[in-house]
């Protein structure tokens, strides 16, 4: 099996039949010079994802934008309230009282894309709870952020 469909079967099997018809043919890898398997792959110099030893797949934000081109990965998606997207965005934990909606496709550990209600990718993370969980908890954390569209190092001056 080359790459391509190995890596098209896992997005398949992990965000859904069929997301992964939006990618490009030809996908660039990295493998791992000890053991030889992918660790990550992308469009020329850009990265998609990394593959997690968990058997997860860990997005970037291009690459959640890529996938979000295929209307059954917003799923994947959580929307939050607009107060608290500029923390989201930032790299903050999404807590579940901001939570306005999300897909059907959210569990614990799951790979999730945080977005607004026009459908622009914010920040990628990974879910803490399950879907029956994010309702009606308060002081709890919903998603992890691993990456937001603003990085924490680019402060303004004043």
């Amino acid at each position: 099996m080359n790459p391509n469909e190995k890596i098209s079967y896992h997005i398949d099997a992990l965000f859904g039949k069929g997301v992964s018809n939006v990618l490009p043919r030809k996908l660039t890898f990295s493998y791992s010079r000890k053991t030889g398997r992918i660790k990550s792959f992308g469009i020329n110099d850009q990265l998609i994802g990394t593959l997690r030893s968990d058997g997860g797949i860990a997005l970037t934000i291009f690459g959640a934008s890529i996938l979000l081109n295929e209307s059954s990965f917003k799923q994947n998606c959580i929307i939050p309230k607009e107060e608290a997207l500029p923390f989201v965005s930032e790299g903050r934990s999404l807590f579940c009282k901001h939570v306005e909606w999300f897909g059907s496709n959210i569990n614990i550990g799951s790979e999730v894309v945080v977005i607004d209600k026009s459908d622009v990718v914010h920040a990628v993370g990974k879910s803490v709870l399950s879907q029956s969980q994010l309702l009606g908890r308060i002081g709890d954390v919903a998603v992890r952020v691993r990456e937001g569209i603003k990085s924490r190092g680019e402060q303004q001056n004043p």
